[in-house]
């Protein structure tokens, strides 16, 4: 299931969609507009590199570094 990114070619809003099956695509319209003249932008990945979570401290649900790691089963 992909997600794609579209600009809206009348307000000029850019957003993602999750598009689920075909039929997703006849309901499309901009999220702010509500136009349907949509176009689909070449979308960028970020691949997991190498092995950085090892080497990072272990990182809280609130954000930051965590103080107690492994405590609360976050690690």
């Amino acid at each position: 299931m992909p997600i794609y990114e579209y600009i809206c070619q009348d307000c000029g809003t850019k957003f993602e969609k999750l598009i689920r099956r075909d039929s997703d695509l006849e309901t499309l319209a901009c999220p702010s507009c509500g136009e349907k003249r949509l176009a689909r932008e070449h979308s960028t990945f970020a691949p997991k590199m190498g092995s950085s979570r090892q080497n990072s401290p272990a990182m809280c649900p609130s954000g930051g570094a965590c103080p107690t790691p492994g405590k609360c089963g976050m690690n």
